[in-house]
């Protein structure tokens, strides 16, 4: 119980690092993927126009990736915290879990087809 008489549910620190590995590695990924991007971009600068437009794209997946992940994190978060009990924080973790890395298969595939289109682009010869 709290100092105000009213019982509080506290999560136990196994889950609480549990759930903070788990947003690490969600942040690594993400890390990772976003400087892959970044370093993408910048390989392609010297590349011509259609290069620099498969850049471009790529770069914005990766940043419309990162927000949706940031989002989704949040929305944990929340969840998190009007958890009832230990069953349901350990049913939020268990479905977060899996949902960011079908999440994250989805998203690292959609940027592989987005990076193997621009090198093909920037492959092709020029039109005269």
């Amino acid at each position: 119980m709290n100092p105000d008489g009213n019982s509080q549910f506290e999560i136990p620190n196994e889950v609480r690092n549990m759930a903070q590995a788990s947003f690490d590695q969600a942040r690594k990924a993400f890390e990772g993927l976003l400087a892959a991007a970044q370093r993408t971009a910048d390989s392609f600068e010297d590349k011509g126009a259609a290069a620099r437009a498969g850049a471009k794209d790529v770069a914005s997946k990766a940043i419309g990736f990162a927000e949706a992940n940031v989002r989704s994190s949040l929305d944990y978060a929340e969840k998190l915290l009007k958890a009832k009990d230990m069953a349901e924080v350990l049913r939020l973790h268990s479905d977060y879990v899996q949902a960011q890395m079908r999440t994250l298969a989805d998203q690292a595939g959609e940027i592989g087809q987005a990076l193997t289109r621009a090198a093909m682009e920037a492959g092709k010869p020029k039109s005269s």
